[in-house]
């Protein structure tokens, strides 16, 4: 049995590849495992998270057989809404690089992440409501921060998928690039992200993910401990001295 995430890791970067080829990489039980051994990884130590898919698909979606067979308690127990909850809060980005399908829950694990990008045959959406379900796992409160309350309540009512050109004009995602350039270009994004401190990186995290009566006391927490660090410090006087010369 192939296991259902593939996962690569860097020093300050690891590729989780979804990989359930025979079912369009449907999440499954065993994927939801996978996702929260990884996130317990990534607390521990914080690097970038590039979610993809393999064989052209991102996920398109729960897994049907799976899914029919769940009951109420089953879903007060948010079996996907925990693990893309744990996935949200990684203290590092997340970038979801979206190829084909990304339907359902598959797209609620995108919502989920920082960072979207996607190819040309993208496909998104939330469909759950013609299987006789919500879209459950955050795409009810996800999503109007994405795309505007309006935008969202025509996807999640109508159960419209987006294609690649309408995503990319809704803002859902923030670039295209053919297959073949696709993890290349989530790879320069981490690349981005790697040249800054770490640090900085996640407290400007923290503060993207705070709810709005947070602000602006958040943030000026978090630019106190910044303050007075020595990253701050040795990272300003390298530009003072660069511009001198």
């Amino acid at each position: 049995m192939t296991e259902p995430l593939l996962v690569e890791r860097g020093d300050d970067r690891v590729v989780a590849t979804l990989s359930r080829p025979g079912v369009r990489n449907a999440i499954d039980q065993a994927t939801i495992d996978a996702l929260h051994a990884l996130c317990a990884e990534l607390e521990q130590t914080p690097r970038t998270l590039i979610l993809a898919g393999a064989g052209g698909v991102f996920a398109s979606g729960a897994d049907i057989a799976q899914l029919r067979e769940r009951r109420a308690d089953d879903a007060r127990r948010g079996i996907n809404t925990r693990a893309f909850e744990r996935v949200s809060a990684l203290p590092m980005p997340v970038i979801a690089a979206i190829d084909g399908y990304a339907l359902g829950g598959g797209a609620e694990l995108a919502y989920a992440a920082d960072l979207r990008i996607g190819t040309p045959r993208l496909r998104i959406g939330n469909p759950e409501t013609g299987l006789g379900i919500i879209a459950a796992a955050g795409a009810t409160w996800r999503l109007p921060r994405l795309v505007g309350d309006a935008r969202a309540a025509e996807l999640l009512l109508t159960g419209r998928i987006l294609d690649a050109d309408e995503a990319l004009a809704w803002g859902l995602v923030s670039s295209l690039h053919d297959p073949d350039d696709l993890l290349p270009a989530a790879h320069a994004l981490a690349d981005r992200i790697a040249t800054a401190d770490p640090l900085a990186t996640r407290h400007t995290k923290t503060a993207l993910r705070a709810e709005p009566q947070a602000h602006p006391e958040l943030e000026l927490e978090l630019q106190a401990e910044l303050f007075d660090s020595p990253e701050k410090e040795r990272r300003m006087t390298a530009f003072l001295n660069r511009r001198r010369r």
